[in-house]
């Protein structure tokens, strides 16, 4: 993940520009600073480094988390814009992730556009239920003939670009999937899996609990990130599949976790 570092640091900081700078460094090259490496680093005090800490995330530059700092996941921008972005690298990520497919399982796609492009490359030919509260994946899987669609309604919300609130929640909290397929917003070992809006996140809440297992895939820039709302501990997925340049780092902490990593294919450009 790339943080443009001389673009963030600000002429009213209170921060001694060099500390800033070097931090914003960590941030861009690790993902993650601990408070006490940095202290010890810099020969300052933890409160002071927890300080800058504090001002670097008022100023929305990072996420404080126990004992340091994490990189914000960028993927807040809504469905409209993510969905045109970067459709070759969540192609590869999609075509991966359909490899983990049996025939005649329920599965339940997520909203979310790296999920639409799984959704795309789904097999006329492989026999499933797939439920979704996603209007623009279900009008994808409806013309895939071996596929049966259940298809959760309610209020649209055109950021996430899927049915949330009450009526869609009781619905899905009626069902028992065998697979879901998570969209997320940010993924971390320790932070657990995030989400930028607080109905999406609590519909999130709800498809873990009724599910049989939980898959997740994700680019690159939402490993070792979080976002605003918590939605569950890592522990509750079970496979996670990555881009073929994923982190060493963030695939290491994912795995001693005990989750099953699955590495996509290279994109085509």
């Amino acid at each position: 993940m790339v943080l443009h570092v001389s673009s963030k640091i600000g002429k009213n900081s209170s921060l001694p520009a060099d500390r800033e700078r070097r931090i914003l460094d960590r941030l861009s090259r690790d993902g993650q600073v601990n408070a006490t490496a940095l202290a010890e680093e810099f020969s300052t005090s933890e409160d002071t480094i927890r300080r800058d800490l504090r001002e670097l995330a008022a100023r929305g530059l990072c996420q404080r988390v126990y004992g340091g700092a994490v990189v914000i996941s960028p993927a807040s921008t809504p469905i409209a814009v993510r969905v045109v972005e970067s459709n070759d690298r969540k192609e590869a990520l999609g075509r991966s992730l359909a490899t983990l497919l049996r025939p005649k399982q329920f599965v339940y796609i997520d909203a979310g556009s790296t999920n639409l492009a799984f959704a795309r490359v789904l097999s006329h030919d492989l026999p499933l239920i797939v439920a979704t509260h996603d209007p623009t994946i279900a009008a994808c899987v409806m013309g895939k003939s071996a596929i049966k669609l259940l298809l959760i309604g309610g209020s649209v919300n055109r950021e996430i670009g899927a049915a949330l609130g009450g009526r869609a929640m009781r619905e899905v909290a009626g069902m028992r999937p065998d697979l879901l397929v998570l969209g997320v917003c940010s993924i971390h070992a320790n932070e657990g899996l995030g989400a930028f809006d607080a109905e999406d996140a609590e519909m999130k809440r709800t498809l873990i609990q009724m599910a049989g297992s939980v898959t997740v895939a994700v680019l690159n820039e939402k490993l070792e990130s979080v976002a605003a709302h918590k939605v569950s501990e890592i522990d509750s997925i079970a496979d996670v599949v990555v881009e073929a340049d994923a982190p060493a780092s963030a695939m290491m902490a994912l795995s001693e976790r005990g989750l099953r990593l699955h590495k996509a294919a290279p994109a085509t450009h």
